[in-house]
C-alpha cells in the first residue's frame, strides 16, 4: 500500500469527508410535486436534477478519483399519504417502492460514454414521436435530461479541479463520462460517477457487478501498452475501493454497512470460458490490504476451481472481513436456466446486493420482496392440531407443509399487482430500456420475485424434537407442549433440556437431516406454476435478510428449546447455541438437501474461531472446507471469523474495536456500529474449529 493510499484510507475511515456535508430542506420540492400533481417520471428526473444541482464539487487531499457526496439527504419524491393511498388501492411495492437491489449494466456505458447514450435516446425519441408513443416520449425526454444533469455535475467538477490545480482530475473529467473510457483510470472514474448518480437518483443497494470482467480490457490494455504497472493498477483499484466507503454511511440500509455494494469475481464468461483473471486477483489483494467493509466480495467457484483460488479467498476470511461469499456455478447456473434465464445470461449472474442472484443490467427482479417464517408456520400448525385426538407425527408434517403453502399462496396474492417507481437515469445504463423506450420500472428481461424462507434450522430442529418428545418418548402431549411454548417452558426445565438434546441440523444426524431434505424439497416447489403480474416467477430461497430478527417478534418459544424473543440463525445455518460436532458435520448436514430449487440465494453461514488461522495450515484447511461444500453441491457459503471474547469486549469498550468487522446476514459491517440485537445474535452463533 502506498503512502498516498494509506493517507486516504485513514482519513476516510476517520470520516474527514463529513466536513464537506450539509443539509438541504427538500420539503418545498415535495410540496410542489404534490400541489402540481407531478407525474412519477418527472419527479424522478427533477429529483435527480435538484440533488445534483445542490451538490458542490469537493476533493480530499491526494485523491485522483473525484465525486464526493456533500448533501446528506436525497429528496423524497412522494409523501407518505400518497404512497399509502396507492397501497390502499391494491398496489404493492417492494420496500420503499423505488428501484433497489439492482446491478446496472455499467460496462457498455463506460465503454461508449454517456454521449453515446444521448445519441441513442435522440434517435429513439424521433421514432416515438413519429409513432405517437406518448409514454415512450415522456421516458426518453426525462432520461435525456437526467443524463445531462449528471454530465453537468461532471463539468462543474472538472472546472473546480482545474481551478484548484488538480490537473489530472480535470483532464480525466474532460473525457469521461461523456466519452468512452480509454484507460483503467478513466474506467474507474466513469464507474464512480455512474454508481454515485444511481444513489443520487434514489436507487439503493446498488451493486457493482462483475468488475473483473467489464474493467479487465482497460487493465490489460494499459499493462500491454506500458501505461500502467501491476502496482500502479493496485493503487488505482484501492483508491476506488476506498471511495466506495466514503459516502456509504449516507446510504439506505437496515443497519450501517447494509448498502449492497457488492462485487462478483470469477466464474465463467457468457460463452462458458473460465473468467477468473489477473484483475480478479488484484481485487482480492486490494481488499486484503485495505480491510474495509466495502465493496463486499463475492467469488464464483465450481468443482474445477483450483484450490489456490479458494486459498486466495480464504486469506480475506482470515483477516476477519466476513467475505468473500462463495457461489457455486455448478448449482446456480442450472438453477437459473430452469427458472427461464437464457444460458448466456445465467452464466453472467452476479448478486443483487447481499446474496440474491441477479443478471446485471437486464434483471429487474425483486429478489427479497417478502419472506415465509417456517417457525411461525410450525407454531400455527401445532396449535391447530393440539386439541385433536389421535394425531401422528405424519399429521404434524402434513399440516406444517400445508401451512407453509398457505403462506406462500398468500404472498402470491399480496403481490398480485406490484409497481416500481421510475428511475430514468438507471434505465439509461440498463440493458434494452432505450431500445424499448420504457423505464426499467416497467420491467426488464427478467422480472422475478424472490421469497425468503426463514428459520429453516429452527423449524427442522423443532420438528425433530416434536417427533422425539411427543410421539416417540411420549414425555408430554402435543397440547401440553403448546402450553409450555407460551410460558418459555416454565417449571419444566426437564422438557426444555430434552428438547435441546433432540437431533439437530448441523451434526450430520440423519434423523434431523431427513426432515431438512423434506422441508427444502417442498419449499423449492411451493411456487411452481405461479407467475407475478410483471410476467416473472417466484423464486424461493434459503436466505433470511433481517427477518431472522423480525420474525421472532411474532412467535413464542419453539419446540427445539429456543425461548421467545431469541433470534433464529441467519440465513441457512445451524440454530444458535446448538453444540455441533464441527464444520465438516455442518457442511454434510446442509448439503444433504437438493439446493437447486431454492437458489434465490441464502448462504450457509458458519463461524470459525479466529484461532483457526493461528496455525500455519489454517488457510489451507478452511479453503478445503469451502471446496468440500462446493463439491457436495452447496449453493452459497459465507464464513465469519470471530472470537466471542473479543465481541463481548467490543460491546463494553467500543472505542477499542473501531476496525472490528463481522458478517451480519449478507453483508459485512463494523461490529460497534450494529444495534445490540444484531450484536447479540452474532455473539450467540456457534464458533467452530477449522479441523
Amino acid at each position: 500500500m502506498t503512502e498516498r493510499i494509506k493517507s486516504l484510507l485513514d482519513r476516510t475511515f476517520d470520516r474527514e469527508q463529513a466536513k464537506f456535508r450539509r443539509d438541504v430542506d427538500w420539503k418545498p420540492l415535495l410540496a410542489r410535486f404534490v400541489a402540481e400533481g407531478t407525474g412519477d417520471v418527472v419527479r424522478a428526473r427533477v429529483g435527480l436534477e435538484e440533488m445534483l444541482r445542490e451538490e458542490r464539487p469537493e476533493f480530499m487531499d491526494g485523491e485522483r478519483l473525484a465525486f464526493l457526496r456533500t448533501v446528506r439527504q436525497i429528496p423524497d419524491l412522494h409523501t407518505d399519504a400518497e404512497m399509502d393511498a396507492r397501497r390502499a388501492s391494491g398496489t404493492a411495492f417492494g420496500e420503499k417502492g423505488v428501484v433497489f437491489n439492482l446491478t446496472a449494466d455499467f460496462g457498455p456505458t463506460i465503454r461508449d460514454g454517456l454521449g453515446a447514450r444521448l445519441d441513442e435516446i435522440s434517435a429513439r425519441l424521433g421514432k416515438c414521436r413519429a409513432e405517437g408513443d406518448a409514454e415512450g416520449v415522456e421516458f426518453l425526454e426525462n432520461a435525456a435530461l437526467s443524463v445531462r444533469a449528471v454530465l453537468d455535475l461532471a463539468e462543474r467538477y472538472r472546472k473546480a479541479a482545474e481551478a484548484r490545480g488538480f490537473c489530472e482530475i480535470a483532464a480525466t473529467l474532460a473525457h469521461v463520462p461523456l466519452k468512452g473510457a480509454r484507460t483503467f483510470h478513466e474506467a474507474l472514474q466513469s464507474l464512480r460517477i455512474l454508481h454515485y448518480a444511481m444513489w443520487c437518483e434514489g436507487e439503493y443497494h446498488c451493486g457493482l457487478g462483475r468488475i473483473d470482467q467489464y474493467l479487465y480490457p482497460y487493465y490489460k490494455a494499459d499493462l500491454d501498452a506500458g501505461r500502467l504497472t501491476a502496482d500502479g493498477a493496485l493503487e488505482e483499484l484501492e483508491e476506488f475501493f476506498i471511495a466506495c466507503n466514503r459516502d456509504s454511511d449516507l446510504y439506505i440500509g437496515v443497519q450501517q454497512g447494509d448498502n449492497g455494494q457488492s462485487v462478483m469475481l470469477g466464474g465463467v464468461t457468457r460463452d462458458g470460458a473460465p473468467a477468473f483473471n489477473d484483475l480478479s486477483r488484484l481485487c482480492l489483494k486490494a481488499c486484503g490490504e485495505l480491510k474495509l467493509v466495502d465493496p463486499k466480495i463475492n467469488l464464483r467457484v465450481d468443482k474445477s476451481t483450483p484450490i489456490e483460488i479458494y486459498e486466495l479467498g480464504t486469506e480475506l476470511t482470515a483477516k476477519g472481513l466476513g467475505f468473500p461469499q462463495y457461489a457455486n456455478d455448478d448449482v446456480v447456473i442450472p438453477a437459473l436456466e430452469r427458472w427461464g434465464y437464457a444460458t448466456e445470461d445465467a452464466r453472467d449472474y452476479s448478486v443483487a446486493a447481499c446474496w440474491e442472484f441477479l443478471v446485471p443490467g437486464c434483471g429487474m427482479d425483486i429478489n427479497n420482496i417478502d419472506a415465509v417464517s417456517f417457525v411461525g408456520a410450525l407454531d400455527a400448525s401445532l396449535r391447530r392440531l393440539a386439541p385433536a385426538e389421535g394425531v401422528s407425527f405424519e399429521d404434524v408434517k402434513a399440516e406444517f407443509k400445508a401451512e407453509v403453502q398457505r403462506r406462500a399462496d398468500a404472498l402470491v396474492g399480496k403481490y398480485s399487482h406490484v409497481e416500481i417507481l421510475p428511475g430514468p437515469f438507471v434505465s439509461v445504463i440498463s440493458t434494452g430500456c432505450i431500445e424499448k423506450a420504457r423505464d426499467i420500472s416497467k420491467g426488464a428481461k427478467y422480472n422475478n420475485f424472490g421469497i425468503h424462507g426463514t428459520g429453516i434450522a429452527v423449524a427442522v430442529d423443532s420438528l425433530a424434537s416434536v417427533r422425539e418428545l411427543v410421539f416417540e418418548k411420549r414425555l408430554l402431549t402435543l397440547a401440553e407442549l403448546v402450553k409450555l411454548l407460551d410460558t418459555d417452558f416454565a417449571g419444566r426445565d426437564d422438557i426444555r433440556a430434552a428438547a435441546k438434546a433432540a437431533p439437530k441440523m448441523g451434526n450430520a444426524d440423519p434423523r434431523a437431516d431427513e426432515i431438512a431434505k423434506w422441508l427444502i424439497d417442498f419449499w423449492g416447489h411451493a411456487f411452481d406454476g405461479r407467475r407475478n403480474d410483471r410476467g416473472g416467477i417466484f423464486r424461493p430461497g434459503t436466505g433470511s435478510a433481517m427477518y431472522y430478527i423480525w420474525h421472532t417478534r411474532d412467535v413464542p418459544a419453539s419446540a427445539d428449546g429456543r425461548l421467545s424473543g431469541e433470534p433464529f440463525s441467519a440465513n441457512y445455518a445451524p440454530s444458535l447455541d446448538v453444540p455441533v460436532k464441527g464444520p465438516i458435520s455442518v457442511v454434510r448436514s446442509f448439503t444433504e438437501p437438493n439446493l437447486g430449487p431454492v437458489c434465490n440465494g441464502g448462504p450457509l453461514t458458519i463461524e470459525i474461531h479466529d484461532s483457526a488461522f493461528a496455525m500455519p495450515d489454517g488457510v489451507e484447511k478452511v479453503a478445503h472446507l469451502v471446496k468440500f461444500f462446493i463439491d457436495r453441491g452447496g449453493h452459497q457459503m459465507q464464513i465469519n471469523t470471530i472470537n466471542r471474547d473479543t465481541l463481548l469486549d467490543a460491546q463494553k469498550h467500543p472505542e477499542r474495536h473501531r476496525h472490528l468487522i463481522v458478517r451480519v446476514w449478507g453483508w459485512s459491517g463494523y461490529f460497534i456500529e450494529l444495534d445490540k440485537p444484531y450484536q447479540d445474535q452474532i455473539i450467540k452463533r456457534v464458533e467452530l474449529a477449522a479441523s
